[in-house]
């Protein structure tokens, strides 16, 4: 049973991982075709403000203060409870898709349409533009990367520095 606990903490923080680092690599080069476009002083400023407004509202405050150690919680609730049909699904598990308060499955579904909106305006954007929006979510999706790796370390040590619910159902 403890290979099945593990693999389903495994899975399910390795999967939410893999899916960010794939945007990450789909996205940066986009960013980094920005040296090859011309720039004003207006891209400039557009640019690093776009860097530091999703540095702190994607990474710290949406990754950061909420995401990653919800993730984090839900892995290790799913190591402490595991079920085979959690276990299967652990990645949405982790993400709050499936066996979560109605409240976090409602934000999980209603914070995926709004990114798949954002992700279909950027594409049409034309370059330096959709560089520049790029370049800020590649910094957030960074900085939440780089969270969840700091949360899954503090899991380990000290989990009750967390302070994050796995917002099960039954919890309150």
């Amino acid at each position: 049973m403890t290979i099945v606990r593990v693999f389903g903490f495994a899975w399910g923080v390795g999967g939410v991982l893999c899916l960010l680092l794939f945007a990450v690599f789909r996205l940066a080069p986009i960013a980094l075709d920005l040296e090859n476009s011309p720039m004003s002083k207006w891209h400039w400023l557009v640019l690093i403000f776009s860097v530091v407004y999703m540095a702190y509202a994607e990474g710290y405050k949406g990754f950061h203060r909420g995401f990653a150690p919800r993730v984090v919680m839900r892995a290790s609730y799913l190591h402490d409870n595991p079920r085979i049909d959690h276990i299967l699904l652990a990645p949405l598990f982790c993400m709050g898709y499936i066996y979560t308060t109605k409240k976090r499955k409602l934000v999980s579904f209603g914070l995926t349409i709004m990114i798949i909106c954002f992700i279909l305006i950027a594409g049409i954007l034309p370059q330096p533009w959709r560089g520049i929006l790029d370049a800020g979510v590649v910094v957030g999706l960074s900085i939440g990367i780089g969270s969840i790796l700091y949360f899954l370390i503090i899991a380990k040590s000290k989990p009750e520095l967390i302070g994050a619910s796995a917002e099960v159902p039954g919890d309150a």
